[in-house]
């Protein structure tokens, strides 16, 4: 491995002054976000001036609590303010009435603030202003992320130049620009206690790391198991942080982190004859296929039925539990197809691709309906990228004996 890289890494020590100072400016950029975002962030609220009271209405959509929970956050809103009341569960089982009274306060540095009694205590105030400055100034931090991760991307183009294709360093820095524009103009809030510039940064990991692993996967390398279990990490995180997608997180957890492990010794043991860097691969038969579309159906009724019954509050739905039983069911669909397709790489099967995807399709679908916008690219990424490595495999397929390549 150590020789490949250097192979790929001598012929590129002098990088072009553009590509340099694209690379410099995105870390410049990224840097003076994270500082300016800092400075707001941890500046001095200032004198509090009392501007008077406000009645607020209680979202009761945004709550799902029973008595497994310990404390339970009630959102009340008026018009674009809104202000996040924590209560214990005994004292949220007496709350009966849909308002509020708020008391509004403007900070001498310019924000308002919103609590539910007067007098707030200083540490009250420090916490208040903190939440709402970084609610405020989420396109900046995001702004700050994405440049950093585009600054990885580039990185990478940069240094394995001579291993990828122009078409493969255009497509690749072309996914993650467009997922830097999305995460800034579509910021994402904050769910189960998690800042909003938390979770879009796991996003936009979970797109990096995916497209390089697709893409390295098309080029037919088995270094791409390396990047999935950094995938798998993230994603596992992501599940956990959202209190969503379950079927998938134990999935990854159970079924993938050990296949790409063991697909990486089983790829090795299979080199192209004539270029090193090449894995042979191969298709399924007719039967094979419906078998594992008949496997893929069973694995959706049963696992989706079973995680419907279990009761897992999350927040990220707004309380809408058609919604999360949909997801449910998506998401059970999801990882059959996931665990099929995991098989399919792992003995090299043509048929990876048209997983890929159904998976596209399936994830797309549960990104609209949890407003997860920027994955969207990520999905993007995938249909582009899948038809890109369907015909490079099928080429491959074509120029080698048919009898070498079958399942048995």
């Amino acid at each position: 491995m150590i020789e490949t890289i250097k192979k790929y890494l001598e012929p590129n020590r002098k990088i072009r002054t553009a590509e340099l100072v694209f690379l410099i400016l995105f870390l410049v950029v990224a840097a003076g976000s994270y500082i300016f975002g800092s400075a707001q962030l941890n500046r001095d609220p200032g004198e509090l001036t009392y501007t008077g009271t406000l009645e607020m209405a209680r979202d009761r959509d945004a709550e799902d609590y029973d008595e497994d929970s310990t404390v339970c956050d009630v959102i009340y809103v008026s018009g674009d303010r809104k202000l996040t009341v924590t209560y214990p569960y005994e004292q949220y089982e007496q709350l009966e009435a849909d308002t509020i009274t708020a008391y509004a306060y403007s900070a001498g540095s310019g924000a308002e603030l919103l609590f539910d009694h007067e007098n707030p205590a200083p540490e009250e105030i420090r916490t208040t202003y903190r939440h709402v400055t970084a609610e405020a100034l989420m396109p900046v931090f995001n702004l700050g992320n994405a440049l950093l991760i585009l600054t990885v991307s580039l990185g990478v183009v940069l240094l394995f130049s001579q291993f990828f294709t122009t078409y493969e360093k255009c497509w690749f820095m072309s996914i993650m620009t467009l997922a830097t524009v999305v995460s800034v103009f579509f910021p994402e809030e904050s769910a189960n206690g998690v800042n909003g510039i938390v979770i879009m940064l796991l996003y936009l990991l979970d797109t990096f790391l995916n497209i390089l692993c697709e893409l390295l996967i098309s080029k037919q390398s088995r270094y791409n198991f390396l990047v999935s279990v950094a995938v798998e990490i993230t994603e596992i995180v992501m599940c956990l942080v959202l209190m969503y997608r379950f079927a998938t997180m134990i999935v990854t957890l159970l079924f993938w982190l050990p296949i790409d492990i063991i697909s990486y010794i089983n790829w090795s043991k299979h080199k192209d004859d004539e270029e090193d860097e090449l894995t042979r691969v191969r298709r399924l038969k007719g039967y094979q296929e419906v078998l594992v579309i008949l496997a893929i159906g069973v694995w959706t009724v049963v696992v989706g039925w079973l995680l419907s019954g279990l009761n897992i509050q999350t927040d990220f739905f707004g309380g809408n539990r058609d919604l999360e039983i949909l997801i449910i069911y998506l998401d059970a669909c999801a990882s059959a197809v996931g665990i099929a397709n995991g098989l399919f790489i792992f003995f090299r099967m043509r048929e990876q691709w048209i997983a890929w995807y159904i998976c596209a399709i399936l994830e797309a679908v549960m990104n609209i309906l949890a407003g997860q916008y920027v994955l969207l690219v990520l999905k993007l990424g995938y249909f582009t990228n899948t038809t890109y490595g369907y015909i490079k495999w099928s080429r491959y397929i074509k120029t080698h004996k048919e009898e070498e390549l079958s399942l048995f």
